[in-house]
């Protein structure tokens, strides 16, 4: 797949990590309304100004959840297109494999801190039942295997969001000017995720922005992780497809094999993306807890993530928020009434809610999960 084809001719000359001298790293943010009420996208596009030095104009974005009752049953897959041409094939190929209820083109605002977009149309589809009886597929499996084909054999073309009721917007600019963009303000949902700054090692481009996603899952990740061959040769054993060369695509794909295909909790998934170390396992008081952690650490040990990093993993229904297990990364939360938030940085917090109270620090490799209440969503 030709990854850096929005870049257009001058991609060469985009600036780089390097070039661009952050110290503080990335910006992320969430918010979750526990009860399940909507909120609107400028929420927590707020979040991101106070963080505004955190990121480097390479890359922003946000993840909504709940943004698309009307169309709550079906995928939304959000595409990036190089050309109508590039779009006509790709829609050949989702006409052959799912039912299409709605295509259209997502809405943007033209402003001058966004250029060189692409063309960019969201999709609601349906697995064709006939497809999945002839694959023997479950329909969450058989829109993955979709989504990595079109993404690795489909050049000029790639999707950036394919769960339901829910969606992806990101760029190449300062994530307050993505909002702008995207025009988040008219979005409502009852759970929201947020980054600044991107890449670490390799050009901007569209794609490459936070958050990265697969279904429902999405991740925003403040960090570098040091594992990234050993996650990724293990992670395309399974059929994930590694295309963009950065580790947040990795732990994407991670969590999705250990929730989805593995059958994991969320708490099992985070003990074995940040497991505690061996001589901690071996101090352990509880048996039960003694034996889980050993069992994780001994059939996973290729999904240790290490290296710093914090993460805020976007689900239906809720979010998980993860340091890495020596904390070298700054991630904070708080709380109001029903509503939870997290971010990088205090001030964050109060930019999104000005009387959040209990702000702490969760410690390193502890999970912090919020789900919003059964069926309120």
């Amino acid at each position: 797949m030709g990854v850096l084809f929005f870049l257009g001719k001058d991609w060469k000359r985009v600036k780089k990590e390097g070039q661009v001298r952050i110290p503080s790293g990335c910006a992320i943010a969430a918010v979750i309304d526990r009860d399940g009420e909507r909120m609107s996208g400028k929420t927590i596009a707020n979040a991101m100004k106070p963080m505004h030095n955190r990121s480097n104009g390479l890359g922003g974005g946000f993840a909504g959840y709940g943004i698309y009752p009307d169309f709550r049953e079906f995928y939304a897959l959000h595409l990036f297109f190089d050309s109508r041409d590039t779009r006509k094939t790709c829609e050949a190929f989702l006409k052959e494999y799912f039912e299409i209820a709605h295509a259209e083109v997502i809405p943007t605002r033209k402003i001058p801190a966004i250029t060189d977009e692409p063309i960019i149309w969201r999709y609601f589809v349906s697995p064709l039942r006939s497809m999945l009886r002839n694959l023997q597929l479950d329909e969450e499996e058989f829109v993955v295997r979709a989504v990595m084909k079109i993404n690795t054999e489909t050049d000029g073309a790639y999707v950036f969001s394919s769960g339901k009721n829910m969606g992806t917007f990101k760029a190449v600019g300062f994530p307050e000017d993505v909002a702008v963009f995207y025009r988040l303000e008219e979005y409502q949902g009852y759970s929201w995720t947020a980054h600044g700054r991107y890449p670490t090692n390799t050009p901007g481009w569209w794609g490459g922005a936070h958050p990265f996603t697969l279904l429902d899952r999405s991740v925003v990740h403040n960090g570098e992780i040091s594992s990234y061959n050993a996650n990724r040769r293990f992670i395309e054993m399974f059929g994930y497809k590694c295309t963009l060369q950065t580790d947040t695509e990795v732990i994407t794909y991670i969590m999705d094999y250990l929730v989805r295909v593995q059958g994991l909790t969320l708490s099992e998934a985070a003990s074995v993306v940040a497991a505690p170390f061996w001589s901690t396992i071996q101090r352990e008081k509880n048996e039960e807890d003694r034996r889980r952690h050993t069992y994780l650490r001994t059939v996973f040990p290729n999904l240790l993530v290490t290296g710093p990093f914090s993460i805020v993993l976007g689900f239906t229904g809720g979010l998980m928020a993860l340091n890495d297990r020596l904390k070298l990364r700054s991630m904070v939360a708080g709380e109001k009434e029903n509503r939870v938030f997290i971010a990088s940085e205090e001030a964050a917090i109060q930019a999104m809610e000005p009387e959040a109270e209990s702000i702490w620090a969760p410690p390193g490799g502890e999970p912090v999960i919020v789900r919003v209440k059964e069926g309120a969503f």
